[in-house]
């Protein structure tokens, strides 16, 4: 690469020598210039990636038909007919002290159904700026409302087939419950970044793509307070974690 005064000079010969349109050509040459290390800081260092296998007691599969709707996070029971994995209701995502730039939420819009008296999934999780749709599949009106500090709702009585959708802006657990069927629960887990998964049936989950640091890999279950793993994500590497998810420790029982 030609040194930057040499550059320079050949402009301003141009200039002298042929003209207006010979100065733009050693301008072109000038442009072409660059500063070492500026591609490489703009580009990044290569992702990193997150695997490995969430645990979670057995007892969290005890179903209790009781939901208060004024409870404080992480001492709502787990509601009926959602039990037979409760690593689905598992979400892992990944917590900095530094913004966390990732892709987009991707897909169509999520959806969490009114199916059987129930939400469908139960728990979902969103990134900032989602819109989620309602749909009601059962034979019976149902009317969605959350009282979440996150984000308050009421959607109002509605029938079969019909779907009502709303976007959520702040990050927070939102809580879910319908005025007509007092058993019905459900959350929506609303992420300030995309590195966040829900564990397959064995437990196993994986995060692509992750821009290498330091991070708390955060553990949700609506019956804990949320587990935090320190993790190290480097660079082209994998970072392997196991993430076990016990009941607290009940009441009285020390």
């Amino acid at each position: 690469m030609a040194p930057l005064d040499s550059v320079v000079g050949a402009a301003l010969t141009a200039l002298g020598a042929s003209g207006f349109r010979a100065a733009l050509s050693a301008a072109a040459l000038f442009a072409a210039v660059t500063v070492p290390g500026t591609a490489a800081a703009q580009a990044g260092p290569n992702p990193g990636r997150v695997e490995g296998v969430a645990t979670i007691s057995r007892r969290l599969t005890t179903s209790r038909l009781r939901v208060r709707a004024y409870s404080e996070p992480g001492s709502s029971p787990a509601g009926p007919g959602h039990e037979a994995n409760p690593l689905s209701n598992v979400v892992l995502y990944l917590s900095s002290t530094a913004p966390v730039r990732g892709p987009t939420q991707p897909g169509p819009p999520p959806v969490m159904t009114q199916h059987g008296e129930r939400f469908v999934p139960h728990v979902l999780p969103v990134l900032v700026g989602t819109t989620v749709a309602f749909p009601n599949d059962d034979n019976v009106y149902h009317n969605v409302f959350s009282l979440s500090r996150a984000r308050s709702l009421e959607l109002g009585r509605y029938p079969r087939g019909s779907s009502k959708s709303i976007q959520f802006l702040v990050s927070g657990v939102v809580q879910l419950f319908c005025h007509i069927h007092a058993d019905m629960s459900g959350y929506i887990l609303v992420l300030d970044n995309p590195f966040f998964v829900v564990p397959d049936a064995q437990g196993h989950f994986a995060l692509e793509g992750v821009p290498p640091g330091e991070y708390q890999l955060i553990a949700w279950h609506e019956r804990i307070r949320p587990l935090s793993t320190p993790i190290r994500v480097e660079a082209g590497r994998t970072t392997t974690v196991r993430v076990d998810i016990p009941l607290p420790e009940p009441v009285g029982a020390r």
